[in-house]
C-alpha cells in the first residue's frame, strides 16, 4: 500500500524550485543534522533522513530533475487547482508525516496521523508506529490550531484542539501533550466567544454556542469583577483585559440576551452583575417603549447594596420616565456628587427642566449604547411621553395610586417648561471640562456611578427641554433648596436638605409644639451587631445618628463611624467645615418618633421613620440666620451590615 503525501520534493526538502545543487546539498546536511527532538523513535528519524536524501538525489541529478519539473508543469496545466503529492510506502508513513508537519503542513499531518490511528489502519498496541503517530497527532494538532488562530479562525482552531484532545484521551499515552492541548484550548475561550457572537444572527447555532461559552467564562471567574483571578491559569484574564474583552462583545449581544445573562449571574451570587441588569432593563424599556421594563429596573436598583454607587441619579431618571415626578425630585435632591448638585442648582431652567436634560444625557451616554439591536443615536423624551403604551402604563399607575387627574391633563401633549425653554439653542452648551468618551475605558461599565459632572449633561447638543402634563401633574414648583441656591457650590448644605423636609410634607398641618425639650444629644458608643436587631435597637441606631450628627454640626466631637458609613460621615464633616468657614453655627433638635420596617434581609434593612425636627442657624455674633420651626417629616433609612456591624448606608427624605 502507498501513502499519498500532499507535498512535493522541493517543499519536503525545504528548498526553492530554483535552488542550485550546491544549495540543495547544504540544506540536506542541515536537515539531517537537526532532526525534531520531541521524542520520536530512532527508527522514524532514520526513515526521515532517508526520505530527505532521496529528494536531494532527485533534485541534484539534472536529468531526473528536468523530468520531475516537466511532470509538475503538466500537472499544473491539467489540474490548475490540484495539489502535488508523493506516493510513499506505508513503511515510510511516519517519516513522511513528520516531514509534512515540518514543512508547515500541520493540518494535513494531523488529519493523516489521526486517520492512521483508526481502524483498519490502527497500529499494533505498544508499537513504535503507534507511539510516533500519537505524538505527531498532538504536535500537529497544536500547530494547526495556532495557524488557524493566526488567521482569526478561532472556532475552527478550537474544534481542532477538541479533536486532538479526544484522540489523546482515547490513546491514553501522552498526558503531558494532552494537557498542553487543553491549556491551548482554554486560552482560546475569549477569542472563540468573540468569533461566535460576532457572526450573523442567522447562524443561531454559533451564536448560542458563544452565549454558552460566555456564561461559563464569567461563572468560572466568579463574576464580572473577580479581583482574585489567577492570571497564570490558562485562559484567565486580568481585570483590565476582561473589561476590554467584555466591552468588545457587548455590542454583539441583543438587549434581551444581556438581561438574561446579567440576571442569571446576579441570581447566582455575582452582585456586580446586578447593576448591568438595571442598565439592560432600562435600555430595553426605553428603546421598545415598554415602561414595565423601567419599573423592573427601578425595583432591581432598590435591592442593590453598593457603598460606592450613588443610586439617587439613576432612580431619579427612572422615576422621571415613569411619570413619578415627586419621587424623582426626592431622589435628585439628595445627590452625593457636589459637582452635580452645583449643576442642578445653577441650571437656567427650573428643576424639571434640569432633570429632563440630565435624564436625556444619561440615556444617550450611559444606557442606550452597547447593544446589537438598540439604536443609540439619541434619546427623544418627547416621543417617549407621546407613546400610547407609555401613556397607558403611567395612567394605570395613576389610577392604582388613586391620583386625581383632570381630563385635560390626560392628553400628555408636550408644553414648554417655561418661555425660555422654547428658544433653547441647538448649539452645544459651554463646558469647562471635556466629556469622557464611552470608549475610553476609564471605568468599568458596571461601575458607572451615574453621577457624572455637570459637563457630561451640558456637552450634549440639541437639547430643548420641555415638559408635559404627565410630568407636571404632581410637580411642586417650590424651590429645590430654598436657602442654598444663593450660596456658592462649595457651601451647599445638601445634608441639611435630607431632614429639613425641603422635598417632603409635614405629617400634620399643625406644627409640633415640642420635640425633645431639655434633652441634650447623646453620643452613640456601642455598635449594633445583633443578627436580628429589634425595632428598639434599630430606632436607637437611627437616633444615635441624629444625635451624633447634631453634635458635629454644633462644633462638638462625636464618633459617627459607630452608626454610619464613611461617605455619610464625610458629608457631615464637609457641612460643618462650610459652616465654620462662613462663621456660622447650627443647633439641631431631631428625634425618631416612630419607625416601621419596610424590608428586612440578612444584610439589608429598610425603615420608614417619622422624624420630629427643628433647627437654628446663627452667625458668629448670635444673629439668627435661619430657623426651622418644630415639624415632622417622613424619612426612609437604609441600613446595611458591614461584617457583623449594622451601619446607616443611605436615607431618602419624604419617601
Amino acid at each position: 500500500m502507498l501513502l499519498d503525501l500532499p507535498i512535493d520534493h522541493f517543499r519536503l526538502l525545504g528548498v526553492s524550485p530554483s535552488a542550485e545543487p550546491e544549495a540543495i546539498l547544504r540544506r540536506l546536511e542541515t536537515r539531517c543534522d537537526s532532526p525534531p527532538d520531541q521524542g520520536f523513535t530512532h527508527e522514524a528519524l532514520l526513515q526521515r533522513a532517508d526520505l530527505l536524501r532521496r529528494s536531494a538525489d532527485l533534485l541534484t541529478d539534472p536529468a531526473d530533475r528536468a523530468e520531475y519539473e516537466a511532470a509538475l508543469l503538466r500537472l499544473s496545466e491539467s489540474h490548475p487547482n490540484g495539489t502535488v503529492g508523493l506516493d510513499l510506502p506505508t513503511s515510510s508513513e511516519v517519516a513522511g508525516l513528520i516531514l509534512l508537519w515540518e514543512a508547515h503542513g500541520a493540518l494535513e499531518a494531523f488529519q493523516l496521523a489521526r486517520q492512521g490511528l483508526q481502524p483498519p489502519q490502527a497500529p499494533a498496541l505498544g508499537s513504535g508506529r503507534e507511539a510516533d503517530l500519537t505524538l505527531l497527532a498532538a504536535l500537529a494538532c497544536r500547530d494547526a490550531a495556532l495557524e488557524e488562530q493566526d488567521q482569526r479562525r478561532y472556532e475552527s482552531a478550537a474544534q481542532l484542539l477538541i479533536d486532538g484532545i479526544q484522540l489523546q484521551q482515547r490513546m491514553g499515552k501522552l498526558p503531558d501533550q494532552q494537557r498542553q492541548l487543553e491549556d491551548t484550548l482554554q486560552r482560546l475561550t475569549p477569542f472563540r466567544i468573540l468569533d461566535l457572537l460576532s457572526r450573523d444572527l442567522g447562524d443561531q447555532d454559533s451564536h448560542q454556542r458563544g452565549l454558552t461559552l460566555l456564561d461559563e467564562l464569567v461563572v468560572a471567574r466568579g463574576g464580572l469583577e473577580a479581583a482574585d483571578t489567577d492570571v497564570d491559569q490558562p485562559g484567565s484574564l486580568s481585570q483590565d483585559d476582561f473589561e476590554s474583552f467584555f466591552h468588545q462583545i457587548r455590542r454583539f449581544l441583543t438587549v434581551q440576551e444581556q438581561i438574561d445573562l446579567f440576571s442569571r449571574w446576579f441570581e447566582g451570587g455575582a452582585a456586580d452583575a446586578g447593576f448591568l441588569t438595571v442598565l439592560a432593563l432600562s435600555a430595553a424599556g426605553f428603546s421598545r417603549r415598554k415602561p414595565e421594563f423601567l419599573e423592573q429596573a427601578r425595583d432591581r436598583m432598590q435591592t442593590l447594596a453598593n457603598a460606592d454607587l450613588d443610586p439617587m441619579p439613576l432612580l431619579g431618571c427612572l422615576d422621571l420616565l415613569l411619570g413619578n415626578v415627586k419621587d424623582a425630585d426626592r431622589h435628585f435632591a439628595v445627590l452625593r456628587d457636589p459637582d452635580l448638585q452645583a449643576w442642578f442648582l445653577n441650571h437656567p431652567g427650573d428643576r424639571l427642566a434640569a432633570q429632563c436634560e440630565y435624564c436625556r444625557a444619561w440615556l444617550e451616554r450611559d444606557v442606550l449604547p452597547g447593544y446589537r439591536d438598540v439604536d443609540s443615536a439619541g434619546a427623544d423624551l418627547d416621543a417617549w411621553f407621546a407613546d400610547r403604551d407609555v401613556q397607558g402604563f403611567v395612567d394605570r399607575l395613576d389610577r392604582k395610586a388613586c391620583r386625581q387627574i383632570g381630563s385635560e391633563e390626560m392628553t400628555l401633549a408636550w408644553a414648554s417648561v417655561e418661555d425660555a425653554a422654547l428658544g433653547a439653542s441647538s448649539e452645544p452648551a459651554e463646558s469647562d471640562q471635556e466629556v469622557e468618551s464611552e470608549d475610553s475605558g476609564a471605568t468599568p461599565l458596571w461601575q458607572q456611578r451615574w453621577v457624572r459632572p455637570a459637563a457630561a449633561a451640558l456637552a450634549l447638543v440639541g437639547i430643548t427641554v420641555a415638559g408635559s402634563a404627565l410630568l407636571r401633574r404632581n410637580w411642586n414648583p417650590a424651590p429645590l433648596l430654598p436657602e442654598i441656591a444663593s450660596l456658592p457650590a462649595e457651601e451647599e448644605q445638601v445634608e441639611e436638605t435630607l431632614e429639613l423636609g425641603a422635598v417632603s410634607s409635614p405629617v400634620d398641618d399643625e406644627p409640633v409644639a415640642s420635640l425633645k425639650a431639655n434633652l441634650e444629644p447623646s453620643v452613640p458608643s456601642e455598635p449594633l451587631v445583633s443578627d436580628d436587631p429589634s425595632e428598639a435597637e434599630l430606632q436607637a441606631l437611627l437616633q444615635g445618628w441624629l444625635d451624633a450628627k447634631a453634635l458635629m454640626l454644633s462644633g462638638q466631637q462625636a464618633d459617627l463611624f459607630v452608626v454610619a458609613r464613611e461617605p455619610l460621615v464625610k458629608r457631615v464633616e464637609l457641612e460643618r467645615a462650610a459652616d465654620q468657614a462662613a462663621g456660622r453655627s447650627k443647633s439641631i433638635d431631631a428625634a425618631i418618633t416612630t419607625i416601621e420596617v419596610v424590608d428586612r434581609k440578612p444584610q439589608r434593612i429598610e425603615l420608614l421613620a417619622q422624624v420630629a425636627y427643628s433647627d437654628l442657624l446663627q452667625a458668629a455674633d448670635g444673629t439668627v440666620i435661619e430657623e426651622t420651626a418644630p415639624t415632622v417629616f417622613i424619612v426612609t433609612y437604609v441600613l446595611g451590615r458591614d461584617g457583623t456591624q449594622w451601619l446607616l448606608h443611605d436615607y431618602i427624605p419624604g419617601s
